[in-house]
């Protein structure tokens, strides 16, 4: 299907987008979306013919577990909610620990790298098939931006995605910004990812903005699109005319004029990188084999066999094995840049703390100038368990309990606002300490 040119649909960018000229589609966070009733804004651009597509981010289809089906059956609703053609979602883990490991469930509150081997695809393939199984559109599973890889990976991005399709036939969601981060913090060519994986799979491409602080690239989804990230672009479409290509936004938005801007770039780029009518050679590879040398066409004959327990389990003790050293100072894995772990963990505390404020915004108005403080404080010795809804209760209980905030005023609409929220008072010492017990027996 033919998608066009299209821009992330956000809240905060509603009437912007509604405005801008030129957009065939639109695609909009799943999990943002309400079940039963759409935003007055996309149902008016589903009015006007605009295509809209809902792009999930919890899934965590990378993870060690079968896929949620609640979390399937939400995102179906949402697609046939939105009429859409194909729904999203990326090639990460967002969770670890749990059943298999034994151990208290961690939630990343982010989008984590899985390894590129042959245990992870595996899992990643019957985590897909479940997928697809259960949704009512076409899937397209989007490459993801890393600070750190893991050690002893047996294929390159390219052969890992390639793979991927010729096993499950999934499409690619291809973001040439991830691209650029994993040049930037990981050494990895994009041009050679962009020859080993199977462009005719590519069902649109993601185009967004980052920074880079102290040589890391940190793709931020909240500045303007770079020139190199823009490059990247150019290289994939030298290859393939992508079916649809969006820019995203999720922070800093800068007013309509300016995304109008980053839109033209984007067309001016696809126009440029054009080749030339008469079409070139073909520039893909075959798929890596597997590790009985068979192809993956030829795999993909006979219905694949159910992946093991033991698989499962060591992908889910490697899996919680990192997520604990980044969320709950565990010691680090072995092989493993522990500078790059510390970068990553720092960034999944303030992610933590920029989207707590963002759907609890009293928390910050309530705590002043040290909110992020206290909130990072926390965030260091409270792994995040469930939703950042949760996360910004468990907050304000970690305060309250700690005999903060110090002006009786702030504590007494910290006290208000966590009990109309919560639905009782909060804990008192008796609780705290049953509490701390509850949690040493648990984690033997």
């Amino acid at each position: 299907m033919e998608l066009g040119i299209g821009i992330g649909w956000r809240p905060e960018i509603a009437a912007e987008v509604e405005a801008l000229s030129g957009i065939d589609w639109v695609e909009a966070v799943a999990e943002n979306l309400c079940a039963d009733h759409l935003p007055d804004s996309l149902v008016r651009l589903r009015e006007r013919g605009v295509t809209v597509v809902p792009h999930g981010v919890a899934l965590g289809l990378g993870g060690a577990d079968r896929p949620d089906p609640d979390r399937l059956t939400a995102l179906a609703a949402r697609a046939e909610l939105l009429g859409a053609p194909l729904v999203t979602e990326h090639i990460a883990f967002v969770r670890a620990g749990g059943p298999l490991t034994a151990s208290p469930r961690l939630e990343a509150g982010h989008l984590l790298p899985v390894p590129r081997t042959w245990d992870a695809l595996d899992v990643l393939c019957e985590n897909v098939r479940i997928a697809q199984d259960s949704l009512p559109v076409p899937l397209a599973l989007e490459n993801i931006a890393a600070l750190i890889t893991w050690p002893d990976e047996e294929l390159t991005e390219g052969q890992f995605l390639a793979e991927l399709v010729e096993r499950t036939g999934v499409r690619l969601l291809i973001d040439v910004a991830n691209l650029h981060t994993n040049h930037v913090n990981l050494g990895q060519d994009p041009a050679k990812a962009l020859d080993e994986l199977p462009v005719e799979a590519i069902a649109y491409v993601h185009v967004a903005g980052g920074v880079e602080k102290n040589g890391v690239w940190h793709d931020t989804h909240a500045h303007p699109v770079s020139e190199p990230v823009l490059d990247v672009l150019a290289e994939l479409r030298s290859r393939v005319d992508p079916p649809g290509v969006l820019l995203e936004r999720d922070d800093a938005f800068p007013p309509g004029t300016e995304l109008a801007g980053e839109l033209d770039a984007i067309r001016a780029t696809l126009r440029k990188a054009a080749p030339s009518a008469a079409p070139g050679p073909d520039r893909g590879t075959a798929p890596a084999p597997a590790p009985d040398g068979t192809a993956g066409a030829e795999a993909r004959t006979a219905a694949p066999a159910p992946v093991s327990a033991a698989t499962r389990d060591r992908t889910a003790v490697a899996q919680t094995a990192l997520l604990s050293a980044l969320v709950a100072g565990t010691p680090a894995p072995e092989g493993f840049d522990h500078r790059r772990l510390r970068v990553q963990s720092r960034a999944l505390a303030a992610k933590r703390a920029d989207v707590v404020a963002k759907v609890a915004p009293e928390l910050p108005e309530i705590l002043g100038d040290g909110y992020r403080a206290a909130f990072l404080a926390y965030a260091g010795s409270r792994p995040m368990s469930g939703g950042y809804r949760r996360d910004a209760l468990d907050f304000a209980e970690h305060v309250l309990i700690a005999g903060g905030p110090a002006d009786p005023a702030a504590r007494r609409r910290l006290t208000y606002w966590w009990q109309d929220r919560s639905g009782s008072r909060p804990p008192r010492r008796t609780t705290r300490l049953v509490r701390a017990a509850r949690a040493v027996l648990v984690g033997k």
